[in-house]
């Protein structure tokens, strides 16, 4: 099931004509995560269920401050699960681009999720397509807590009308 979350979630395309920065958006909007974290995920599995699971990010900073990497560590079906966000700040557009890879596929994504921030809260969008219809995916950083900062992922069928929430994660620093 994480499998096919980080696939569907992650493999589509950010329409980035349509995504426009927020005033505050900086290249400094990720520096409440870097450091070390324990992660406490809730998932949404294929039976509608909500399962729960542990993990560990790591996150530097990186290209002068213009980007940073974050290794994400868990264990999945008792086989050791590695993901890789690569996220990329742009001055000229002031919008964030992410870029997600793991050890189950190999690849990095062909577009990125994309976005930015206001007041702590950041909010980076993807569409795809699957069955034939248009599904837009948000990916939500809440940094208001800098201590227990929150991710959380949604999707949207109606063009962002209404939103099902699927994965959330609570972050811990560990250093």
């Amino acid at each position: 099931m994480l499998l096919t979350i980080f696939s569907l979630a992650l493999c589509g395309y950010a329409n980035s004509q349509d995504i426009k920065p927020t005033a505050t958006s900086s290249q400094n909007d990720f520096d409440f995560l870097v450091g070390k974290w324990k992660v406490h995920n809730r998932m949404l599995n294929g039976k509608n269920e909500w399962i729960e699971f542990e993990a560990e990010l790591h996150m530097r900073k990186t290209l002068n401050g213009l980007g940073n990497v974050e290794n994400y560590y868990s264990t999945w079906n008792e086989k050791p699960f590695e993901g890789m966000a690569v996220r990329l700040f742009n001055p000229k557009t002031r919008l964030w681009s992410v870029y997600w890879m793991d050890s189950n596929f190999a690849t990095m994504d062909a577009s990125p999720v994309t976005g930015s921030f206001e007041n702590k809260v950041g909010k980076l969008y993807a569409t795809s397509e699957v069955d034939g219809k248009k599904i837009i995916s948000l990916y939500q950083w809440d940094a208001t807590d800098p201590q227990h900062p929150k991710w959380s992922q949604a999707s949207s069928s109606d063009n962002g009308n209404t939103w099902e929430w699927n994965w959330k994660m609570t972050l811990t620093r560990i250093e």
